[in-house]
């Protein structure tokens, strides 16, 4: 596993654009500014592209690399093309081997993700409010990380725009638990699984 992934904290700051199709992050420590992770969408077929534009954007595929900023390759995130947008999307390390599963689920009231290992054992589970950023990742009612758009750090309070929010992973969370590549992933995750609808 990476040592990008050790943080507990990580700032995701979304790219914006008019007309953009693809998805691209950029993960920083919010403690020094520094960026940590770049995450990028960059193998988009033609179609792909134009559905994005549509009210059927969330059922296009998407194929998600991230990176450390020297270009080092740490995870990648895949989905294929999927007609009510419950394919499981796979997470793979940097040698391409999987590491687990992101599953989205209906709730009434909500957004859950369930995510897995590569046997599909329930490792822990994503749920949240689509009105708002307020996101919860736990495992047997045991909080694991906290994904919001506020974070109290350095004696004052961080207030993130629309497209940024601070993931806060919990220190129960061991550093070199093969949870840590998949909590990061779900989170990417979000915008194209829970908040495209």
């Amino acid at each position: 596993m990476h040592n990008s992934l050790n943080n507990n904290l990580f700032l995701i700051k979304e790219h914006v654009g008019f007309l953009k199709a693809a998805n691209n992050f950029d993960v920083y420590n919010p403690e020094t500014s520094e960026i940590i992770m770049n995450c990028r969408e960059e193998k988009l077929g033609f179609f792909t592209k134009i559905f994005r534009f549509t009210k059927y954007k969330m059922m296009t595929p998407f194929h998600v690399e991230i990176t450390t900023d020297k270009g080092e390759s740490i995870l990648s995130i895949k989905r294929s093309a999927s007609f009510f947008g419950f394919k499981p999307v796979i997470v793979y390390d940097n040698n391409g081997s999987e590491l687990g599963k992101l599953n989205r689920k209906f709730r009434f009231g909500g957004a859950k993700l369930e995510i897995t290992d590569a046997s599909n054992n329930n490792l822990c589970t994503l749920k949240g409010n689509l009105l708002g950023w307020d996101f919860k990742i736990s495992k047997d009612d045991i909080e694991l990380a906290s994904i919001g758009k506020k974070w109290a750090g350095i004696g004052k309070e961080l207030f993130t725009s629309a497209d940024n929010y601070v993931l806060a992973i919990n220190d129960n969370v061991d550093k070199d638990s093969n949870l840590r590549p998949l909590i990061v992933s779900a989170v990417l995750c979000i915008d194209f699984l829970l908040k495209e609808n």
